[in-house]
């Protein structure tokens, strides 16, 4: 019995360290996702802390290369209530990605080349550092919003008579 609560407090603590923060769910379907990576960020200690309470807001943030290095701009990571002063942060500011080299270059040919958008998808702890999930992606035509639409309710259907099917076996 004490083995198999011990690996239950274990399994909370992994879950807790791997928790999404935020997301991004109208990026899903305002852009065409082609491609996903994930950066680490830089970030202050007030900073973290407000990520931990769940303090932050992704609608009209994006990510831009200049430079060689890669940013995050448009996140808005409220003040954390109990720091004052020097420990504070700007919420607005640019933020960092951590990125490999030949990931920022690939990244950069993709959006020239291509004329992709950079957004972020979701934020989220992993082994206690927080993470974005990038997406290169294309923004979508209101035409091809209603294709993207009317294919997700046709699998839904189909799903459903799948479903009867093998639950009434006719």
């Amino acid at each position: 019995m004490a083995k198999s609560s011990t690996k239950a407090k274990g399994a909370t603590k992994a879950d807790a360290a791997n928790r999404v923060i935020a997301s991004n769910r109208r990026a899903r379907h305002t852009y065409a996702i082609l491609d996903t990576v994930e950066a680490g960020m830089v970030l202050s200690g007030s900073e973290v802390k407000s990520l931990r309470h769940g303090l932050v807001q992704l609608a009209d943030a994006y990510a831009r290369i200049s430079d060689g290095e890669a940013w995050l701009e448009g996140v808005h990571i409220a003040p954390y209530a109990f720091a004052q002063g020097f420990g504070s942060h700007v919420p607005e500011r640019r933020r960092k990605l951590l990125l490999h080299r030949s990931e920022i270059d690939r990244l950069q040919a993709r959006v020239v080349g291509e004329q992709l958008t950079l957004v972020p998808l979701s934020l989220y702890f992993k082994d206690g550092r927080a993470k974005v999930e990038l997406a290169l992606a294309k923004g979508r035509q209101k035409a091809d919003k209603r294709q993207a639409i009317a294919e997700r309710d046709s699998k839904r259907e189909i799903e459903r008579a799948l479903g009867r099917q093998r639950k009434y076996g006719a």
